[in-house]
């Protein structure tokens, strides 16, 4: 599998950026070792194209041909290979050089099925949190797929949120573009067993005290863990003190809690080490789903939570950190590295790997094509101390790999629909997933 070429650029006319990216991705298929008859695009905008989506696609679809297929979605910020764009005009491609009959793109007019000679194993997915019953929707899309590997994340814009998603007619390179920009619902493209991915989500939240059983609830609201008030538990692992009420009130709205499934024996199963060990280290498992505590009611002493709760499910107080977080980034990046990485290279191929940059560039000894990373809108910029810090980070772990992605308002990982969490897929030459 060779190299995916991608292009990126910020200017406030869409055309300008198109033309600067589109240079780049024609140079980079020019070169050895890149792709150079890609036949899936993926394109993310930020906001002010919005306006402009449906004519940005036909523009590229126009200027690559080639292409069979585009995916994408407007996103708080696009990423691209050790850059982000927040805040600002910008949009990043990635062309993927993948078989034709390996990949299907789906919309709501051509909805993703599990029938004929395809058989989706894996699916990337943009979604409209717009969407009635968005989370639903995304469990039934998994279960159409082989073995429900899904990644992705929810259209995030400071106005309307758009998706694009249109194929070739017939399949063939030239033919009238079917399909375009949406809202609403679910769009991207399904995967088959002929193209390996490797996905590893990184959590923004860490825990800060111990897992809990929640004992009495309705809807929203948490009244008792392990058998006792809920917001006596809070209070006590959280370690508030109610007679010094501001800083309690601060302490309260940094408050999040971590939930898993009951069914989940150790929500730090995916981490690989027990729950005490994951604790000690302040990381929660992919398991997990990171909801905002949203009040507090003293009566009862009862806690409301962004999300339906139910008697068995699992607990934990957290916030976030921005320390912890890298740390969790560097981790999964290095764990697709060491997973990737082969036993014996030669030795001049390993002088050029551990190149210090710019002489490090994206080379197919280290069995990556290409990587599409979802982080949350909040994780961005000076959450990890500076802007582009948190795709300067993949890049030292993973090396300079081509990247492509976008900042969500949620994001998408097997069944769940996650918070606060990056998502990380790279496409590789072989299934060591």
């Amino acid at each position: 599998m060779k190299l995916f070429p991608v292009g990126h650029a910020t200017h406030p006319q869409w055309q300008m950026a198109a033309h600067l990216a589109l240079a780049q991705l024609r140079a980079q298929m020019a070169l050895p070792g890149y792709a150079s008859s890609p036949t899936l695009g993926l394109l993310y905008i930020t906001s002010p194209y919005v306006p402009h989506a449906q004519h940005l696609l036909d523009w590229l679809a126009e200027a690559l041909p080639g292409v069979l297929g585009w995916a994408g979605a407007v996103g708080a910020g696009v990423a691209a290979s050790n850059a982000e764009y927040l805040d600002e005009p910008a949009l990043s491609v990635m062309l993927c050089e993948l078989p034709p009959e390996q990949w299907r793109v789906f919309s709501g007019v051509a909805p993703l099925r599990r029938q004929g000679v395809f058989s989706p194993q894996a699916a990337l997915v943009h979604a409209d949190a717009h969407t009635p019953d968005v989370a639903g929707l995304i469990a039934e899309l998994a279960d159409c797929t082989a073995c429900g590997h899904l990644f992705g994340g929810l259209a995030a814009s400071r106005g309307a949120t758009v998706q694009m998603a249109a194929s070739r007619s017939g399949g063939m390179a030239g033919g009238a573009l079917l399909g375009g920009v949406f809202s609403g619902g679910l769009t991207g493209v399904a995967f088959g067993e002929g193209v390996p991915l490797i996905t590893r989500v990184t959590q923004g939240c860490h825990p800060v005290g111990p897992w809990h059983t929640i004992t009495r609830s309705e809807g929203n609201m948490v009244f008792e863990i392990d058998g006792e008030p809920a917001l006596d538990v809070m209070l006590d692992d959280m370690r508030i003190d109610l007679c010094q009420p501001q800083q309690a009130m601060h302490a309260v709205r940094q408050m999040l809690v971590g939930l898993c499934d009951a069914q989940a024996a150790c929500p730090a199963v995916s981490c690989g080490m027990s729950e005490e060990l994951a604790l000690r280290h302040g990381r929660f498992g992919a398991d997990v789903l990171a909801r905002h505590l949203v009040g507090i009611d003293p009566g009862q002493r009862g806690l409301a939570v962004a999300d339906a709760v139910h008697c068995g499910q699992r607990l934990a107080f957290c916030q976030r950190d921005a320390a912890k977080a890298r740390a969790d980034l560097r981790r999964i990046c290095s764990g697709i590295r060491d997973l990737l990485e082969p036993a014996f290279i030669p030795a001049e191929t390993a002088a050029a790997l551990a190149a210090p940059p710019p002489l490090s560039q994206p080379h197919p000894a280290r069995r990556i094509a290409g990587a599409i990373y979802v982080s949350c809108a909040s994780r961005g910029g000076p959450h990890f101390g500076h802007p582009g810090a948190e795709l300067q980070t993949i890049r030292q772990a993973l090396g300079d790999v081509p990247l492509t992605g976008f900042f969500s308002g949620g994001e998408i990982a097997s069944r769940r629909l996650l918070g606060y969490a990056g998502v990380l897929t790279v496409f590789v030459d072989e299934a060591t997933s």
